[in-house]
């Protein structure tokens, strides 16, 4: 299969560019890359700003750690690792810096010292809240999951949906920065995730001369490229982790589908199961992992986001009919604002830690569409994309 690409600019219905591509992964990445060329090289020169002032990594020590993890990702995820190479080729970057910049979570919070991991700065004032609902409890039968995504605003900008239909017919739509490979997103096989940052006294990077575990992005796209949910599950778990990752995975299926939440630190992993047809979550801990959750040294919204989320669902949810409108309302919600589920810049705080929300995104499995709306989301509209369209 010979590759195919082209960049659709945002439009009146679509709030980011859509990038599609086709073929192998390496063809895929060739085309991403030389697609999203300007992209990835803006986003490129924002991370390296941030690797050295908050991870105190100047461009010599970031392309060790790339090459670091991209040994790791071959290891363990060989199709991600052509699909990196191939982006690192068609933008005309350097391979290792692609790397570092789909591990930017590990390098911007994973510095090492004695005892553990630096928390993250902005720990406290971090967001992401996500949802996800059986379909035994909405409105038209149908799996919906959906989050907020907050981060720097400046991203915005470099934002953008990536399609991918591999050979072997897998298509995966993506929300995602330039020059990373995943983030929130579905695939045809009705798979779908979300995700939100965690952090525990386990994050770190490992002492000179061992491996890194698997980027936390690498592993989105890695549960992403599954035809299944027990399949997600396995990718998921595949290798070892740098820093904690929140998961909400879904798939498809007869009699509402299914859904299940993971915690995964370095070391170990925790689960959750729907509780009333729904599950909620946000940036702490809720299973009871043996390991000192970092938000107890920051606080913040996450202490009452996820909470939250599951009592204003409650209701539609007992009823059997919650719809993509009541998830949008809910991710609309101020309740302590400016940190609230729908986020807005606070600032009283440093431009560095500003964060927002940035975006919004909705997913019907069942249907195979994504929707997103321009954060904050309280003043914006979904566009939507079918798989099948695309």
């Amino acid at each position: 299969m010979t590759s195919d690409h082209r960049l659709d600019h945002a439009d009146d219905d679509l709030p980011v560019p859509l990038i599609r591509v086709q073929g192998t992964p390496t063809e895929c990445g060739l085309g991403y890359g030389a697609a999203a060329r300007d992209l990835i090289g803006a986003n490129l020169e924002f991370y390296l700003r941030r690797f050295r002032a908050e991870g105190g990594l100047d461009e010599v020590a970031v392309a060790a750690a790339g090459r670091a993890f991209r040994e790791a990702t071959r290891r363990h995820h060989p199709r991600v690792a052509e699909l990196l190479d191939g982006v690192a080729e068609g933008a005309g970057a350097r391979v290792e810096q692609i790397y570092a910049l789909n591990a930017r979570t590990e390098l911007i919070y994973g510095r090492h010292r004695e005892g553990g991991a630096e928390s993250p700065p902005d720990a406290g004032a971090g967001g992401c809240t996500t949802v996800g609902v059986l379909g035994t409890h909405t409105g038209n039968g149908h799996l919906l999951l959906g989050q907020n995504w907050d981060w720097h605003p400046d991203q915005r900008d470099v934002m953008l949906l990536l399609c991918t239909r591999d050979e072997q017919g897998l298509t995966v739509l993506t929300l995602t920065e330039a020059g990373m490979v995943a983030k929130t997103g579905l695939n045809s096989a009705g798979v779908g995730v979300c995700v939100n940052m965690l952090g525990c006294d386990r994050d770190g990077l490992p002492g000179p001369g061992v491996e890194p575990g698997v980027p936390y992005h690498v592993l989105l796209r890695a549960v992403l490229e599954a035809d299944s949910l027990s399949e997600a599950l396995k990718a998921a778990f595949r290798g070892t982790r740098n820093s904690s990752i929140n998961l909400l995975l879904g798939q498809a299926a007869e009699a509402g589908g299914e859904l299940i939440d993971l915690e995964l630190v370095p070391g170990d992993a925790g689960w959750l199961h729907p509780v009333d047809g729904f599950l909620t979550h946000a940036n702490h801990l809720e299973t009871a992992l043996p390991v000192y959750d970092t938000i107890k040294d920051w606080g913040g919204s996450s202490l009452f986001r996820s909470a939250r989320a599951r009592r204003l669902l409650a209701p539609r949810a007992a009823e059997g009919k919650v719809g993509e409108a009541d998830l949008a309302a809910l991710f609309q919600d101020h309740a302590s604002a400016p940190q609230a589920i729908c986020r807005h810049v606070d600032e009283r705080m440093p431009r560095a830690e500003h964060s927002e929300t940035v975006y919004s995104v909705l997913l019907d499995l069942d249907d195979r569409r994504l929707g997103i709306a321009a954060g904050p989301p309280c003043g914006h509209r979904y566009g939507w994309r079918d798989l099948a369209t695309l």
